[in-house]
C-alpha cells in the first residue's frame, strides 16, 4: 500500500485514526444552509466496503483523489483506500486536475470527480489509464455525459448524500436507472419519494425528498426534488427533467434553471431563470418542440447573478407574486 498525500489528506487520516467514533462533516447546502454533522466511522467503513465490493477493489488496486478531503466524497475515497489497503494518490483539488501522477502507474481503478472537472479529464493524455470513474456532487449536464460516454470511459453518476456517507446507488452513463450498491434497498413513501433501506449503516431506513420512478427494490429512475415539483393545472412538472431536455439550447457558459411562478389559469406555471443575455428570440418555440406543451416553460426571466452552493449546485428560487 503506497500513499501520496496532500496536507489536507494527512489531516483527515489523523482525524480518522483518532479515538473518536465519528468524523465531522458538512452537508452540501443544496436544500438549505450547510450544517455540521457527525458521521460514525462504522458507517463510513460500511459505505466504503459497498464501493469496494462493487468495483472489486483489492490491495493491488490504485485509487486517485483530485477532490478536497474536506467534503464527504474526498473523505470516502481515502477511507476506501485504507479499508481495501489500496495504493492512493491525492492531488490538490482544482477544476483542472492534471492527473500527472497517473503516469507512474499502469491503471487507476477508481477516480471520483465532480462535473466541473470533466473537461480536464476528457483532454487528459492519461484518461485511458482510468478503469472506473464516478461523478457526483452536482447534476451532470447531458452534453457532458454524452461526451464522456462517447469517449469510451467507464463512468457512473452517483446517488447519495453526506448523511449516507457518499453514494448508495450508481448509474452507468448512457443508461437511465440507478442501481443499488451491496447492502442497500429502495422503496417509496406516500409522496412518491425515495426511502433508502440499509442493512449495514446505522440509519436503517432514511426518507429522502427525491421523487423517483421505482423499477425494483434495487433500482430507480430519478425524477427530481419534491421541493422543486411544479403543479400546473394538475400536471406535475419536474424541473430537473425539463432542464436535461432543454440544456443543449443554452450556451455552455451560462447558468439556467426551471422554477415556478403563480398563474391565474393553472395555479402555477414553469418559467426559466438564466444569466444568459444571448439566447435566440425563438427559444421558447424551440423548447415547445422538445417538451409536452402542458409542461413547457411560459417565460424567460433574466437573473444576472445566479447563486451557487459551495459544491456549485444552483440555489433555486420560486416566484410567489
Amino acid at each position: 500500500m503506497a500513499l501520496i498525500l496532500t496536507p489536507q489528506a494527512e489531516a483527515f487520516i489523523e482525524e480518522w485514526t483518532n479515538p473518536h467514533p465519528y468524523v465531522v462533516a458538512h452537508t452540501s447546502g443544496s436544500t438549505g444552509t450547510p450544517k455540521e454533522i457527525r458521521l460514525l466511522k462504522s458507517d463510513m467503513r460500511a459505505s466504503a466496503r459497498a464501493t469496494i465490493d462493487f468495483f472489486r477493489l483489492s490491495p493491488q488496486s490504485t485509487l486517485y483523489l483530485p477532490l478536497s478531503p474536506d467534503y464527504i466524497a474526498g473523505k470516502m475515497q481515502i477511507v476506501r483506500a485504507l479499508e481495501a489497503s489500496c495504493s492512493l494518490i491525492v492531488e490538490d483539488p482544482s477544476n483542472r486536475p492534471t492527473l500527472q501522477a497517473i503516469s507512474d502507474v499502469t491503471e487507476i481503478d477508481l477516480l471520483p470527480i465532480v462535473p466541473s472537472q470533466s473537461e480536464a479529464i476528457l483532454t487528459s493524455p492519461y484518461r485511458r489509464q482510468i478503469k472506473n470513474m464516478i461523478i457526483g456532487g452536482a447534476p451532470l449536464p447531458a452534453e457532458t455525459e454524452t461526451l464522456i460516454h462517447a469517449d469510451g470511459l467507464t463512468a457512473y453518476a452517483t446517488y447519495g448524500m453526506t448523511e449516507t456517507c457518499s453514494h448508495v446507488a450508481l448509474r452507468h452513463l448512457g443508461e437511465e436507472a440507478f442501481t443499488a450498491l451491496p447492502g442497500f434497498t429502495f422503496s417509496l413513501d406516500q409522496r412518491g419519494c425515495l426511502t433508502i433501506g440499509s442493512r449495514t449503516l446505522s440509519f436503517g431506513s432514511l426518507v429522502t425528498n427525491d421523487m423517483v420512478s421505482l423499477i425494483s427494490d434495487r433500482s430507480f429512475r430519478w425524477l427530481g426534488r419534491y421541493d422543486n415539483v411544479i403543479n400546473s393545472g394538475g400536471i406535475k412538472i419536474f424541473p430537473e427533467e425539463l432542464e436535461k431536455l432543454i440544456a443543449p439550447l443554452f450556451p455552455t457558459s451560462s447558468l439556467f434553471y426551471v422554477t415556478s411562478r403563480p398563474s391565474a389559469k393553472w395555479g402555477e406555471e414553469a418559467v426559466i431563470v438564466t444569466d444568459s443575455t444571448s439566447l435566440p428570440s425563438d427559444i421558447l418555440d424551440r423548447i415547445r418542440t422538445l417538451v409536452d406543451h402542458r409542461k413547457a416553460p411560459k417565460a424567460i426571466i433574466f437573473e444576472p447573478e445566479i447563486k451557487l452552493t459551495q459544491s456549485r449546485k444552483i440555489i433555486r428560487h420560486k416566484f410567489f407574486s
